[in-house]
């Protein structure tokens, strides 16, 4: 190429520099007024303050409510038997009842006894303890049985044959297993 075209710009390259804007100086000011600005810092000053409030509020509102569990385990805790004695207390007041007559005969004792009985079973009842007393020929559960002794017996294998000690069970947690005697294997 020639000096002389080297030197000759070229029309299309001349149209788009034309085109695009001239860079901006780095002295020139963003658009708007200092009173614009601000009046933006101000409003987001007041909305960053307002969410630091509700922050700390939020944060508050979090220790009071892991106060107030802490609370209610504690206290749920410590009460925890409340119902389960004082349903015991009638029983204690039979009990004593009976032991002030010293000259009940054997009948009044055994019919004494037995109400007894009874309210120390519906107190358990009550709260919701029950007993585990499987009959005779019921499939052994070693989660509810514990087999003392394997015994020949003309039942199905693997069944109880005897309870020796009832067991009980407490909101499907057993609290003690059943003692029994099962049947062996033939």
């Amino acid at each position: 190429m020639s000096e002389n075209a080297q030197n000759q710009s070229d029309p299309t390259l001349d149209a788009a520099a034309a085109e695009q804007p001239a860079p901006e100086s780095a002295t020139s000011q963003p658009p708007g007024s200092a009173a614009d600005w601000q009046a933006q810092v101000a409003t987001l000053s007041a909305k960053n303050a307002e969410l630091v409030d509700q922050y700390l509020r939020a944060q508050a509102e979090m220790q009071n409510v892991r106060r107030r569990s802490e609370e209610e385990v504690t206290k749920a805790r410590k009460y925890a038997l409340d119902s389960f004695a004082e349903s015991l207390l009638p029983v204690c007041d039979s009990l004593e009842a009976g032991l002030h007559h010293p000259d009940q005969t054997v009948e009044q004792i055994r019919a004494g006894a037995e109400a007894t009985l009874r309210q120390l079973k519906q107190a358990l009842e009550r709260n919701r303890i029950v007993e585990i007393n499987p009959a005779a020929g019921t499939k052994f559960d070693p989660h509810q049985h514990q087999a003392i002794s394997v015994v020949p017996a003309e039942q199905d294998p693997n069944t109880v044959v005897t309870v020796l000690q009832k067991g009980y069970v407490i909101a499907d947690r057993v609290l003690r297993p059943a003692l029994v005697t099962v049947t062996a294997p033939k």
